[in-house]
């Protein structure tokens, strides 16, 4: 038989898990752009890259607090999956920027 409350809880660990791979990305990013000495455009993409993980945080917050206050969570909007996608990807993007 399947418990309906065990889905919700499994996709709030997931952006959990997430939400720390990010901010693992993150504190890479930052480690990486002052590693060599501080430069105007290592400045700028680690910036760039510590705004999209806050909005990133942000919206996996968004998407947490919604699956914990209703009995029968919502599905994810278009729009907050776009979002999510957008912010990860750009992310990414910035830093194979610093990598390479």
């Amino acid at each position: 038989m399947r418990d309906p409350g065990l889905q919700p809880e499994r996709t709030r660990l997931a952006w959990r898990r997430t939400t720390l791979s990010g901010t693992v990305a993150a504190v890479l990013a930052v480690k990486t752009a002052l590693h060599g000495g501080v430069s105007p455009a290592g400045v700028l993409v680690c910036a760039l890259c510590c705004l999209l993980w806050l909005g990133f945080v942000l919206l996996a917050q968004f998407r947490i607090r919604r699956l914990a206050g209703a009995a029968a969570p919502p599905a994810l909007t278009a729009r907050l999956a776009t979002a999510a996608v957008l912010c990860t990807v750009a992310m990414a993007v910035c830093a194979a920027v610093l990598v390479f």
